[in-house]
């Protein structure tokens, strides 16, 4: 077989030794995050957050027809879909390899040696195999997520640049240009990642085209192509909508034209205009300007995409995130206005003041007949800057953390040298190459690591000397521990190095793609504050490019064998060698820490908060976690579509207010009585806090219609000349109709004796957003007709109703039951039998119990907040005299729940779990839980201890100090119990600890 034929068949090997890894790991229904979102939009092509992802969605709806009208199916299609996507991004990463490989070791034209083919090949395998497996790349592979389809995007344009450089002086080889330029433009509907690879190709460009190559030159190649990147980021993408935004601004104002006539003409206009300088550029002979208005039309062509999303908008779909449907809101939309733009070149410190504040452009809605005014942005002026501000957030929680993390005094002001710390330490370091070692050197967990440098949670390691550090079993038999020993680092560093001295410009294009897929998105999104997640799927491209590296490592190793082996020999040996320390290695460590196939716990938790609700409820939440996994559930798999799901961080917008007074699915629309004119953007956004000193508590709905009233006396002007409507009291009431309660069958025949005449409560706020106001709305017109749920995680979104909260299992109910007397160790209010039924009768578990892999979400917030709710529930059941329920609540946990101890304070739970199973004469079982609990906390003290003796201010004292009350009350537990062995054994085990313990303690 020749080598042109064997290197495709291995191309073909390498996507499906890829496809069959994901397919057998794959997520079986949603993922956590934006999967839910995304897998709803793609089932019913509708509208997903900003900057808008319209070929992802359209791609997804067509994997999602795979499941044949199955919808419990449709989220395994698309995960599946997207598994493939990946799985050819890395047959033309081992392609992109091979080429080259190639180029590096023949001459143009000469077929390769047995010897070269072996080495060339293998480099290809190594390589795009071993990237397979690795952490960041794999993770997001097997489930319906954006980085999938765009590292293939990536990996094509990186494919057909080499391509295009392999065939350049052919005839017609330019059409490689046009290609790139086409899939750049497709891209840019599934992620702008592909976008990064700009300057990079314009260098391999640079590089084939220009016969006189310098230094000087190639700064020059490479600011164009940064340029370029600029072009298509911002001319193309954002500011081709955006004058047609003001077109058609000037066509409807000014003209009289129907909304978005203006933006047709000049969409119109641009493109013919594109087709005059084509028309020209073939007349007057003008190659290059011909190539690049062709491949600028292409670019069109792919983003054209993107026509879908106000199409989808007009339409009204259920999920419309921001209604894009006019030009000026599509601007709004692909510029992501919604999220804070950190300043990038210029800008304040966190501790500045702000001394002024500029006008900035005009802002505009869409009104009935016109575009309206809202007003002018505003831009402030601070009196402490810096140039490249990497500190700047004036929010205590980041003041807090930047001090915390550059170790300033709480009154001292940050230096320019601290900006940079911050900079190198938190933002290149913490937050780029910690995910970096991740991929290539190996993990201690999949914790979440952005606070420390050192501890253990989330940091990367090499393994090699980590059995004798005395870390905690609990680590180091883990499936989320994931040991590479460096190898693939050291490989990828020789390849690199071996790259550079063979052909430096191919090195320094893939040393741009790994720069500008890696430390510029660090540089540009200027992440300023602890995120929500780990963000390493952000840098999956540098990830790639580095891979590049440790596929040519073979040649490197190769170089060094032959030294002593003959060249057979040599290649056989390199590859064999960099093939079990890249693919072998990385897959036997990562496969127990990425095969999601037995887990299901995003959509059952998901299911469980809908089967919570009452029929034609109205669910309040918060978060990605609590609400994506919903959407999918109700708008792919069409559960529960009688419950209207409301997401607090998006209701104070008036496109998502306007949006619940209309019905969806089989969900009337909110009881909301306002007018989109008393709510629309720039008119009361925020409502402020003015005591009028009224005294006692008033009528909710009077407190509403004061602050919706249009007249003069229910308005303030403040120090800003504006006139705004304000809240008088904090002090609610909201007289309880009992006929209506009774007919709408709110509270069971048990509670009608606790309903209250009245119910009470303070506003904890000082202003009020329009999401708050449209939740007072709601609460004053509802009269009780439909149920109000808020989910168990919320804390402070309630507007001060906690009182009248009563838990359900996943989610509050809101019910007018007297307030009751309760102390600080009673914790919720729980209405006993409707709990009792849902988590024993009618929840899912996700198979939390035997899954083979559970993620940080899973671990560390669900399962224990489904354990604390089983707690919960057993010692309401077992104080109210049901004892044979809450021994039932306490099997049902044991059956469905594993032991898990993903921190310490869960094992403070293990104590009431305990206590309360010996309490129910479950004793077997309470002494399982003592017994793994106690054997858990041994490990982590006896690692604290180590660390104690070493240095002591690593020692975690948080730790230490739960650990200890846990293991003190598991004693006095296994006392108070009369279990003499068990207490025996921990008692002393209590006093040594105590002893080697006693330095910290003390000081407690």
């Amino acid at each position: 077989m020749n080598f042109t034929k064997l290197n495709n068949l291995l191309g073909w090997f390498c996507f499906a030794a890829a496809a069959i890894t994901y397919t057998l790991t794959l997520e079986p229904s949603v993922s956590f995050w934006d999967c839910g979102e995304f897998i709803a939009c793609a089932a019913r092509l509708q509208v997903s957050h900003q900057p808008g992802y319209p070929l992802f969605a359209m791609l997804g709806k067509v994997f999602s027809l795979l499941s044949f009208g199955d919808k419990t199916r449709i989220a395994y299609f698309t995960n599946f879909g997207f598994a493939l996507s990946s799985s050819a991004a890395i047959m033309f990463l081992f392609w992109t390899i091979t080429l080259l490989a190639r180029k590096v070791m023949l001459k143009k034209g000469e077929k390769p040696a047995p010897t070269q083919a072996i080495l060339i090949l293998g480099a290809g395998l190594v390589g795009a195999l071993g990237f397979i497996y690795t952490d960041t790349f794999w993770f997001s592979a097997v489930e319906t997520i954006v980085f999938s389809p765009a590292m293939l995007c990536t990996s094509l344009v990186v494919w057909a640049i080499m391509k295009w450089d392999s065939v350049a002086d052919e005839p017609g080889a330019d059409r490689w240009l046009v290609f790139i330029a086409y899939i750049m433009g497709l891209s840019i509907g599934i992620h702008l990642l592909n976008l990064l690879t700009i300057p990079a190709l314009t260098l391999v460009y640079y590089f084939r085209r220009w016969k006189r190559i310098s230094t000087r030159n190639t700064l020059i190649a490479l600011l164009i192509g940064v340029v370029l990147l600029a072009f298509v980021q911002f001319g193309i993408i954002q500011y081709t909508v955006k004058l047609a935004g003001y077109t058609d601004l000037f066509a409807v104002n000014s003209l009289g034209m129907p909304f978005n006539t203006g933006a047709l003409i000049f969409l119109l206009a641009l493109f013919s205009g594109l087709a005059y300088g084509i028309f020209y550029s073939i007349r007057k002979r003008k190659y290059a300007l011909n190539v690049a208005l062709i491949c600028t039309v292409f670019i069109y062509f792919g983003y054209s995409s993107f026509t879908m999303i106000p199409i989808r908008a007009h339409a009204g779909t259920n999920l419309n995130n921001y209604h894009p449907d006019n030009a000026f809101k599509l601007t709004e939309y692909l510029s992501r206005i919604q999220y804070v733009a950190p300043p990038l070149l210029y800008g304040q410190y966190f501790d500045g003041k702000m001394i002024d504040q500029k006008e900035g452009p005009t802002l505009y809605r869409k009104g009935d007949k016109k575009y309206e005014v809202i007003g002018k942005r505003q831009d402030l002026v601070y009196d402490h800057n810096t140039i490249l501000p990497r500190i700047f957030s004036n929010d205590p929680n980041d003041v807090s953390f930047y001090r915390q993390w550059l170790n300033l005094g709480k009154d001292q002001s940050p230096t320019f040298g601290d900006n940079l710390n911050y900079l190198f330490s938190w933002q290149i370091y913490q937050m780029y190459f910690r995910y970096f070692f991740w991929n290539f050197s190996g993990r201690y967990n999949d914790a979440d690591g952005q606070t420390s440098t050192f501890g253990i949670n989330g940091n990367w390691t090499t393994g090699w000397l980590d059995h004798h550090r005395q870390l905690p079993k609990s680590v180091l038999n883990s499936y989320t521990y994931t040991p590479l020993y460096a190898l693939p680092l050291i490989i990828g560093l020789l390849g690199m190095f071996w790259h550079f001295k063979k052909n430096k410009q191919d090195a320094l294009v893939i040393l741009m793609l790994y720069f500008f897929m890696g430390i510029a998105i660090v540089l540009y999104v200027n992440q300023y504050n602890l995120q929500p997640r780990e963000r390493d799927y952000s840098y999956v491209g540098s990830f790639y490019a580095f891979a590049i590296w440790v596929g040519l490592g073979v040649l490197a190793m190769a170089d060094i064998m032959v030294r002593k082996l003959n060249q057979r020999t040599a290649a056989l040996a390199a590859v064999g060698l960099c093939f079990i320390a890249f693919p072998v290695i990385t897959a036997s460590s990562e496969w127990k820490d990425h095969d999601r196939s037995t887990k299901m716990v995003a959509h059952d938790m998901a299911y469980n908060y809908l089967m919570s609700c009452p029929k034609n409820a109205i669910l309040f939440n918060s978060g990605d976690n609590e609400t994506y996994p919903l959407w999918y559930l109700q708008e792919a798999e069409g559960v529960r579509p009688d419950v209207r799901l409301v997401n607090l961080n998006l209701f104070p917008t008036d496109w998502n207010i306007r949006q619940m007074q209309q019905p969806i699915n089989k969900a009337a629309a909110l009881p909301i009585t306002m007018s989109y004119d008393k709510y629309k953007d720039g008119v009361r956004d925020f409502i402020r806090y003015q005591d009028s000193k009224l005294g006692d508590s008033v009528e909710l709905k009077e407190v509403f219609d004061f602050m919706m009233s249009e007249d003069p006396q229910a308005k303030l002007q403040y120090e800003d000349g504006t006139i705004e409507n304000y809240l008088p009291t904090k002090n609610f009431m909201l007289t309880v109709d009992k006929k209506a309660v009774l007919q709408n069958g709110v509270v069971s025949p048990d509670q009608i004796g606790l309903l209250t005449d009245t119910m009470k409560w303070k506003f904890p706020g000082n202003y009020l957003n329009k999401g708050q106001l449209a939740l007072m709305d709601i609460l004053a017109h509802n009269n009780w007709k439909r149920p109000i749920c808020f989910s168990a995680l919320m804390n402070d979104e309630m507007l001060g109703l906690k009182p009248y909260m009563y838990k359900e299992g996943m989610v509050y109910r809101l019910l007018p039951l007297k307030e009751q007397q309760k102390d600080e160790e009673q914790g919720d209010q729980l209405n006993l039998q409707a709990m009792y039924k849902n988590m024993l009768e009618q929840y899912r578990y996700g198979n939390m119990k035997h899954a083979k892999y559970l993620d940080e979400q899973s671990r560390n917030l669900f399962y224990p907040m489904t354990l604390n709710n089983f707690i919960s529930l057993a010692q309401h059941l077992d104080m109210n005299g049901q004892k044979s329920l809450a021994v039932k609540a306490i099997r049902k946990m044991d059956e469905v729940l594993p032991d898990l101890n993903p921190y310490i304070e869960i094992t403070a739970q293990k104590y009431y779990l305990a206590d309360t199973a010996y309490h129910l004469q479950e004793v077997n079982l309470a002494n399982k839980y003592v017994k793994s609990t106690t054997a858990y906390l041994k490990d982590q003290l006896d690692y604290n201890y180590h660390l104690y003796q070493n240095d002591a201010d690593t020692v975690n004292v948080r730790e230490v100090q739960v650990g200890m009350w846990t293991l003190n009350q598991m004693t006095d537990l296994t006392k108070k119990y009369n279990q003499p062995v068990l207490y025996a054994q921990l008692d002393k085990e209590l006093k040594d600890y105590e002893q080697k313990f006693s330095g910290i303690l003390g000081k407690q």
